[in-house]
């Protein structure tokens, strides 16, 4: 069971939209080297987008990841492959080395459904400049079925290699997930898959689980579970959970030894009562996100009414 997965650790990726990427490289550079000696296949180590395009005012070299810092900072690689994610319309080719210039192996393109054609191009040009490529589809809790037939005409033609369900809202259980993986492959026979989940409903390990004994095989996790708000199914639980050789479970430990429990001090993530509750509401968090930024970070039951008084419904639609 789980021979052929492949572990993507994304906790600089995820997990830096908790501490808004203030990773330090020896940081980096020692979740890379414990991930390498854990056999974890790929480390997602930020994203690829363009500071440009972001308007940003302040570097970031995980959210805006530049090839000879990398070099710099990884001047051998080891086990481990990395991958990077970028997002549609933040992109500039220009920024983008062929692969065997970059320290880079693979990049992941996120899109919503209605951006699959964008997505897509993404896709082809990272393609031909030699990376592996994934197409990760957000928010499909909410995905119209005729919208998603008429996406994955466009995917199967594709030279992507993974395709992702990706349960934004951590708002799926274990028979959705079995459901969207068994629609994927119906629609897309000839691609790989892949599973990214939150821990909204303290179901991402369980619904990691069932995907992968569905046949998917790209399988999300971050260390300690560090990802946005309620966070990822966790490294350390599938390393030791797979039983493939390759993987060792020490060296996460060690990491999260070293560096996650005070990290864990200074940030706030995981299984929280607000984030629970987006899950079941199948929502965005970024409300509770807010709310657990606020004076009133422990009134759940306040917290409950705000956002299931009718009224709520009508706040402005945000992608």
């Amino acid at each position: 069971m789980g021979q052929s997965s492949k572990i993507l650790d994304c906790t600089i990726r995820d997990g830096g939209l908790v501490n808004n990427w203030d990773f330090s490289v020896e940081f980096v550079q020692d979740l890379y080297n414990s991930l390498s000696a854990a056999g974890v296949e790929y480390m997602e180590i930020g994203y690829k987008n363009s500071p440009k395009l972001l308007n940003a005012t302040e570097p970031n070299p995980w959210r805006f990841l530049d090839d000879n810092f990398l070099k710099e900072i990884f001047p051998e690689k080891k086990f481990t492959k990395f991958s990077a994610l970028v997002d549609i319309g933040r992109v500039d080719p220009n920024d983008i080395l062929p692969r065997e210039q970059s320290v880079l192996d693979m990049i992941r393109v996120a899109c919503y459904i209605r951006e699959v054609d964008k997505g897509l191009e993404l896709v082809q040009m990272f393609h031909d400049l030699g990376y592996e490529t994934s197409l990760n589809i957000m928010a499909l809790s909410s995905v119209p079925e005729k919208q998603l037939t008429k996406a994955f005409e466009m995917v199967k033609e594709s030279p992507v290699d993974v395709v992702y369900i990706v349960d934004s809202f951590g708002s799926l259980d274990p028979t959705d997930i079995e459901h969207q993986v068994k629609k994927f492959k119906e629609l897309i026979p000839n691609k790989q898959l892949g599973i990214h989940t939150h821990n909204n409903m303290q179901l991402a390990f369980a619904n990691t689980l069932a995907a992968m004994q569905n046949g998917v095989t790209y399988l999300d996790s971050s260390v300690y579970g560090m990802g946005r708000a309620a966070g990822n199914c966790n490294t350390e639980l599938l390393v030791s959970y797979i039983q493939k050789p390759s993987y060792e479970l020490k060296p996460v430990l060690g990491m999260i030894e070293k560096h996650m429990l005070e990290m864990r001090q200074k940030w706030e993530w995981g299984y929280i009562i607000p984030y629970m509750i987006s899950g079941v509401l199948n929502e965005h968090p970024r409300v509770a996100m807010a709310y657990r930024d606020s004076a009133d970070r422990d009134k759940f039951v306040d917290f409950y009414d705000k956002v299931t008084s009718p009224e709520a419904n009508i706040a402005p639609a945000t992608k």
